[in-house]
């Protein structure tokens, strides 16, 4: 046997012991995302079409809200993003996942947690704090659950075949840790033994920063870093600027998010300003290395993963440069209390994250399974239908925030981008829906061809002693 062969043997094994938690994983996150996008264009309709759901009493705006915003995040994004780290680090690692049942009880445990949490939120048992609305006893199942997926995910790292690391490791390592570190805290201060005062805005500032910004870039550049190079044919450009790039994003990064002219001490918003400029230093290496690593790239884009990536990456640059624009107090008195946060806020999840997310998915999970997507036409679609989304989505919030702080905060300047920005959630969720219909027919498929081989399995000895007989 050649070296391909045996390299081509050993990734299939390592393949197949991703295949159960990834299906469990994204099955359920393509669930949630669907669902998470119902919610959020019946919130946004609430704003220009306010009789549509006067009438329920669970669809009002602060119960809607609320759940799209935690079906996004905790029900898709961080599950889904999840399947993908295993796959990457188990094939940059070149062993198989390290106690593969431990993230699928993990995964069944973390979607029942979402479930609990969507029926806290709207039955009115809301937190109240921003991006973590879930009751207060869903945390331990949420914490629990992603610390047994992070488990698996070190120990497949401690068994390593290839000791160098590679820069994906760096930012998908750190980001195992810093989620557990952040959820805690901020239940712990917020929702368990809450502080008192200003100290609660505080301490939900930094956590949503974290998440959304630092959590988000760790988990997103680490699989850029990992996908880019591998679908462009081509070595990632520079360590050097990658380990630079990590650093100061951790750096930097998590001092961000306190609001200009917020009721606390004044060193809070001025070092979240000062920060914010720094981060201008990650986002030039950042660029450089997407630059070099898919230039001269013979690899054809084509609507598939690696355009997936490809406006990932480039989304990311855009998010963050909206937001070091929200921190710096010149632009902040403009478009500081408008929609141009939430558009932001969109990019890094839909534009940036959700599209690197998905793009890893599609690639992995012919690899995992053994057999094609059974809607391949689907993955062009809905990268189409996910830029289009995006752009209308991201693009009008951003504009009608502008316009509604060049108004004096007029909240009727920017009801046309209201209207522009539902049509772009409508294309997300149709984008959505091809994902979930190719995770459930590839779902169903493995499990038919699964009890076709426990049904020969188990007639074969009946057969064989018939013939003896």
């Amino acid at each position: 046997m050649n070296v391909n062969e045996t390299e081509n043997l050993s990734n299939a094994k390592i393949d197949a012991s991703c295949r159960v938690p990834s299906l469990v994983l994204f099955g359920g996150g393509a669930l949630w995302l669907v669902l998470g996008l119902v919610f959020a264009i019946i919130a946004s309709l609430t704003f220009h079409k306010p009789e549509m759901f006067a009438g329920c009493s669970l669809l009002t705006y602060g119960h809607v809200s609320a759940a799209a915003n935690d079906l996004i995040v905790y029900g898709f994004a961080i599950p889904a993003s999840l399947g993908v780290v295993l796959w990457v680090l188990a094939r940059l690692s070149r062993a198989e996942l390290v106690l593969p049942l431990v993230p699928v009880v993990a995964a069944n445990i973390w979607h029942f947690g979402v479930l609990l949490g969507l029926i806290g939120i709207l039955t009115g048992h809301s937190t109240g704090f921003a991006w973590l609305e879930f009751p207060r006893l869903v945390f331990p199942l949420l914490l629990a659950a992603f610390i047994l997926i992070a488990i698996s995910a070190a120990a497949t790292f401690g068994q390593r075949q290839e000791r160098e690391l590679y820069p994906s490791h760096w930012f998908l390592l750190a980001a195992l840790l810093w989620f557990p570190w952040i959820y805690s805290t901020a239940n712990i201060f917020l929702v368990v033994w809450p502080v008192r005062g200003a100290a609660q805005a505080v301490i939900n500032w930094w956590y949503v920063n974290n998440l959304l910004f630092v959590w988000f870039a760790l988990v997103g550049l680490g699989l850029a870093f990992y996908f880019l190079p591998k679908l462009a044919g081509k070595p990632l450009h520079s360590r050097f600027y990658a380990q630079f790039a990590f650093w100061t994003l951790i750096l930097f990064g998590t001092w961000l998010g306190i609001p200009q002219g917020a009721p606390v001490p004044a060193w809070y918003p001025a070092l979240s300003s000062y920060t914010s400029a720094l981060l201008i230093m990650p986002l030039i290496a950042i660029a450089i290395i997407f630059v070099k690593t898919i230039c001269g790239s013979n690899a054809s884009c084509k609507g598939g993963p690696f355009c997936y990536v490809k406006f990932g990456t480039v989304a990311f640059l855009l998010s963050a440069l909206m937001t070091i624009a929200l921190n710096c107090p010149h632009f902040n008195r403009v478009i500081g209390f408008t929609w141009f946060g939430s558009a932001q806020t969109q990019l890094q999840i839909f534009g940036f994250f959700a599209i690197v997310v998905l793009g890893g998915a599609y690639e992995l999970l012919p690899r995992v399974l053994g057999f094609a997507l059974p809607f391949p036409k689907f993955v062009r679609l809905q990268h189409w239908l996910f830029m289009l989304g995006v752009l209308l989505l991201v693009g009008s919030l951003a504009v009608g925030g502008i316009e509604q702080g060049l108004h004096d905060y007029n909240f009727a300047a920017a009801l046309p981008a209201l209207r522009v920005s539902t049509l772009g959630l409508f294309f997300l969720l149709l984008g959505s829906l091809l994902f979930a219909a190719n995770i459930f027919v590839m779902t169903i498929k493995w499990k038919i061809a699964l009890a076709k081989t426990v049904f020969a399995a188990v007639t074969a000895p009946l057969e064989t002693s018939e013939v003896k007989s």
